[in-house]
């Protein structure tokens, strides 16, 4: 018992220390307060401050939108009918369809959801390849300088990866289906069979979104202090 006990006071001291030595770098570099000024900020803790809001941030929104309705419940991202089949879903309703085009509307929201989660890796290996020059940029960019970092550096990646699992959770649900009998059926729609690809339309949609709500967590990590939820965010974001 008193060998177990003096291993875990060694066990404990030991950690103690490695922690201090681990904060020291950054004890050295904090700034005096008053002193509003990020250029002042090393670019450790600048660098180090961002990859940890935006690991958070990205995390968060991929979250929402990745649950079951985190599209079709949500007024600010759901995805509804293109605008080139919106007369052609009214004309449905009108002759007693519209369950067909409710159908066809959740489908393509579960479709996103079932993508999304797919985001997460992506925003995080953007992260790793972050410049020290490009995070000070940011910094002192606008509210959403983040958030168009990832779109200008991942949207290549995310619809790729995006692409198949829309299409094979579209066919799983029978949005083709669907989409097909509404082209089929409701008047003018053979107008417009060649013209759209549905496919795409929710991959592009299932992007918006997304960076939709990275947009609303960057915001709230540089501009509300409740969301700043460790003392290095605090320190960064409160000096820029």
């Amino acid at each position: 018992m008193r060998s177990s006990l003096l291993a875990t006071t060694i066990a404990i001291g030991c950690c103690t220390c490695a922690m201090a030595q681990l904060r020291e770098p950054v004890e050295k570099t904090v700034i005096a307060p008053g002193h509003g000024d990020s250029s002042s900020l090393s670019d450790e803790q600048i660098a180090a401050a961002l990859k940890e809001a935006l690991a958070v941030g990205t995390g968060k929104a991929v979250a929402l939108a990745g649950k079951t309705d985190g599209f079709l419940f949500n007024e600010s991202i759901r995805i509804l009918l293109p605008p080139k089949l919106q007369s052609v879903g009214k004309a449905m309703r009108l002759i007693g369809e519209g369950d067909t085009v409710d159908d066809l509307e959740i489908g393509m929201n579960r479709a996103a959801e079932r993508a999304t989660p797919q985001a997460r890796q992506i925003f995080l290996d953007a992260l790793k390849k972050m410049t020290i020059p490009g995070a000070r940029r940011i910094l002192a960019g606008g509210d959403t300088a983040a958030t168009e970092y990832f779109r200008q550096t991942c949207t290549a990646d995310l619809t790729t990866a995006f692409s198949p699992i829309v299409h094979s959770a579209m066919q799983r649900v029978g949005v083709i289906k669907k989409y097909d009998h509404v082209i089929k059926t409701a008047p003018g729609g053979s107008a417009i069979a060649n013209e759209f690809d549905l496919d795409k339309y929710v991959v592009g949609k299932t992007l918006d979104g997304i960076f939709y709500l990275l947009t609303q967590q960057e915001v709230a990590i540089r501009t509300n202090p409740a969301d700043q939820t460790t003392a290095l965010l605090k320190e960064v974001f409160a000096r820029k």
